[in-house]
């Protein structure tokens, strides 16, 4: 019997991906953004958001 594939929801992340979120989760300061132990689904959602966040922190701040 064939062994059952986990889909990406419950494979946990890897370790290119826990790097970049460490780093991101620093780069952004929200540190509590990285968790040890992530799917790799969560993983990338988070990356997806701190990476489209980062850009941000560099513009001034909106004055009316």
């Amino acid at each position: 019997m064939p062994a059952k594939r986990k889909s990406a929801t419950a494979l946990p992340m890897t370790a290119k991906q826990s790097a970049q979120l460490k780093q991101l989760a620093i780069d952004a300061y929200e540190p509590d953004a990285f968790k040890e132990v992530l799917s790799r689904a969560e993983a990338e959602r988070r990356i997806a958001a701190l990476s489209a966040k980062l850009p941000l922190l560099d513009d001034p701040p909106h004055t009316l």
